[in-house]
C-alpha cells in the first residue's frame, strides 16, 4: 500500500490540470507500455461486473404518475379498500412494524393515524401489485403495544427487505423535501400540495412558483491502475477504514467532469478514463449517487494542489483490502459495490 496524507489547497484550480479532455503523453511520461494492455484489461473486466440492484433501488412499486393530475385520486384512495398507507414524520423518521424482520408499516384507512392526517398531507406514492401506496405526514404517536415506532431509516435498513428498503426510502425523501418546502423560495409565501402531493406550489397570487422533490446528484469514483485502488479517508472515519472518492455535481458541470474534477482535487490524480457503473438513491437526505470505475496512472505525478477533504489516501493492492488490512465501506453502499466489483 502507497499513502499520502491530504494537504491544503494552494490558490485556484489550475485549469490545464482538471483532465477534463484527453490525456495526452510526450515520450518518457505517462504508464509505460507494458502497463497499457494490464490497465485495459482489467477496464474490460470491471465493466463486465454488474450486481443486482443497489440499496434503495429496483423497487416493484408503480409509480403511477399518470395518475398525480387526477383531481379525484385521493378519493378514489379511501375509497379502495386495498389501499395502505405508509406514515412519516416531518424530520424523516419512517413508521415500522417490529417483528422478527422489520417492515415499513402499511396501515388500513380506518387506522387512527390515517384518519388523524390531513388531507394536504397525503402523497401518492404509487403501487404495489394494483394496490395503492399512499404517504401521510404524521400527525400523531401510534398507540404502545402495537408494535409500530418511528424509526431513523439509515440504523434499521439492515433489518427490511430490498422492496421494503426503497420504500421507506422513497416516503422519507419526500417527507423531508416537503417539510423543508413549506413556504416558497421566492416570495416566502405559505405553499399548497399540488399533482397528488408531488409539487408545491407558492399560493401567492403574484408569484404562484413551482417546486418540485429535490434531488442532489453526486459522483461515487473507485480509481484504479489495474493493480491498486486509490482510496482515502475523511476525518471521522472508523479507524482503519477507506472509502471511494465522492463529491457533488456543481451546476453547469457534466457527471464526467465531476468525476474528474473530484479525483484531481480531493487527491490531486488525473483520470485517464471513466466508465460508469451504477448509481444508488441515498435519502440522507436526498442524494442520487452515480458510481464510475476510474482509470489514473499511479506512477504519473500527481497535482499537488490537494483541497484537504481528506485526512489520508493511497493506493492499495487487493490483498490489503481482502486481508483485512484496511477497511472499507460497509455493505449496502455504492461504495462497496464499486470496491467488491474490482477485487473480484
Amino acid at each position: 500500500m502507497h499513502r499520502r496524507r491530504g494537504g491544503s489547497a494552494h490558490g485556484q484550480r489550475r485549469e490545464a490540470a482538471r483532465g477534463l479532455g484527453p490525456v495526452l503523453w510526450t515520450a518518457g511520461e505517462g504508464p509505460a507500455a507494458a502497463r497499457i494492455p494490464r490497465i485495459c484489461n482489467a477496464h474490460a473486466h470491471m465493466d463486465q461486473q454488474r450486481a443486482a440492484p443497489n440499496l434503495f433501488s429496483g423497487s416493484n412499486l408503480d409509480r403511477l404518475a399518470t395518475e398525480r393530475g387526477e383531481p379525484g385520486w385521493l378519493e378514489s384512495a379511501r375509497a379502495a379498500g386495498d389501499t395502505r398507507y405508509v406514515v412519516a414524520t416531518r424530520g424523516g423518521l419512517v413508521l415500522l412494524a417490529a417483528g422478527e424482520s422489520s417492515t415499513v408499516a402499511l396501515l388500513e384507512r380506518e387506522h387512527p393515524l390515517v384518519l388523524a392526517a390531513d388531507t394536504d398531507a397525503h402523497i401518492l406514492l404509487g403501487a404495489i401489485d394494483g394496490a395503492r401506496r399512499v404517504l401521510i405526514e404524521a400527525q400523531g404517536e401510534p398507540h404502545p403495544g402495537t408494535g409500530l415506532a418511528y424509526c431513523e431509516l439509515r440504523p434499521a435498513v439492515a433489518s427490511l427487505s430490498a422492496q421494503d428498503a426503497a420504500l421507506a426510502a422513497y416516503a422519507r425523501g419526500l417527507a423531508l423535501w416537503r417539510a423543508r418546502q413549506r413556504h416558497c423560495g421566492v416570495c416566502g409565501a405559505p405553499t399548497a400540495s399540488l399533482r397528488a402531493g408531488h409539487v408545491l406550489q407558492c399560493t401567492s397570487p403574484a408569484c404562484r412558483s413551482e417546486f418540485f422533490p429535490r434531488i442532489d446528484p453526486a459522483v461515487i469514483v473507485l480509481v484504479t491502475d489495474g493493480d491498486y485502488a486509490l482510496l482515502g479517508r475523511q476525518p471521522g472515519m472508523p479507524p482503519g477504514r477507506y472509502s471511494t472518492l465522492a463529491g457533488f455535481v456543481e451546476p453547469a458541470e457534466s457527471l464526467e467532469d465531476a468525476a474528474r474534477r473530484e479525483v484531481l482535487e480531493e487527491t490531486g490524480v488525473q483520470v485517464l478514463e471513466l466508465i460508469y457503473h451504477s448509481s444508488q438513491p441515498w435519502p440522507f437526505p436526498s442524494q442520487l449517487m452515480l458510481g464510475f470505475h476510474a482509470l489514473a496512472d499511479r506512477a504519473a505525478p500527481p497535482c499537488p494542489d490537494v483541497d484537504g477533504e481528506l485526512e489520508e489516501f493511497g493506493w492499495f493492492s487487493r490483498r490489503d483490502i481482502t486481508s483485512g488490512a484496511i477497511r472499507v465501506s460497509p455493505p449496502g453502499t455504492i461504495s462497496h459495490l464499486l470496491i467488491a466489483s474490482w477485487v473480484g
